[in-house]
């Protein structure tokens, strides 16, 4: 990190699987002008890259080599690994448990953590993932912590995949999400749980919009106090 970037603002929000993060946040970051990162496509595109290696997601050293080397870019509204447009590939059900367990690797997340960083650039960064406010961007400006019930946010999967035309199993997707949340929160290196001093956002019962609305005027509160 440079001398100037912690001039440099950065909201983070951190949350669960399927909570609405990564739609709330990308939203943030356009209403605002500011960069965006998605840190859980660059676990999924780690898990991605094992599956193809042929490398066992539970091979720390192994994993964590492939993630230091991640041919990874975001471009023209894609994801791509080397040459190849990932988008689609990394949101499937397998790459995303995929994604949960390496993410549980610490030392795949230290081979991540600089990589992370250096998306802090000007004006300002919106960052969504599971460890953002508590230790990749610890000195965040606002930070939120947006959940859902397990039950909502499988439905909410299950309508994302059956609109894909994918087939999918609600009670299945109960608990995968459940088995997510419980390793995530059980993890040794950076589990996932809100900063101190987040905001909690329960979107259970919030649309979209009306999150994006308390997300800006938290950011706006937080730029308020900090003067």
């Amino acid at each position: 990190m440079t001398s100037t970037s912690r001039d440099i603002p950065v909201i983070t929000i951190d949350g669960p699987s399927a909570s609405g993060k990564g739609t709330v946040a990308e939203r943030v970051a356009v209403a605002l002008g500011f960069h965006f990162l998605d840190s859980g496509a660059l676990y999924r595109l780690t898990a991605l890259s094992a599956m193809k290696h042929r490398v066992a997601l539970d091979d720390e050293a192994r994993v964590a080599e492939l993630a230091a080397k991640l041919p990874a870019s975001f471009h023209d509204g894609a994801v791509w690994l080397t040459d190849e447009d990932v988008t689609e590939a990394i949101r499937a059900e397998t790459v995303g448990e995929g994604a949960s367990k390496v993410a549980a690797l610490p030392a795949v997340r230290t081979a991540l953590l600089d990589r992370q960083r250096a998306y802090r650039q000007a004006p300002g960064l919106v960052a969504d993932g599971r460890d953002m406010g508590t230790v990749v961007f610890a000195d965040a400006v606002a930070k939120v912590f947006l959940t859902a019930s397990a039950e909502a946010r499988a439905e909410r999967r299950y309508k994302q995949l059956i609109g894909k035309g994918n087939s999918a199993n609600l009670p299945a997707l109960v608990a995968d999400m459940q088995a997510r949340d419980a390793r995530d929160t059980a993890r040794a290196v950076a589990p996932l749980k809100p900063a101190p001093d987040a905001l909690f956002l329960d979107t259970t019962q919030m649309d979209i919009e009306s999150a994006v609305q308390a997300v800006l005027a938290h950011y706006a509160s937080s730029r308020t106090g900090n003067k």
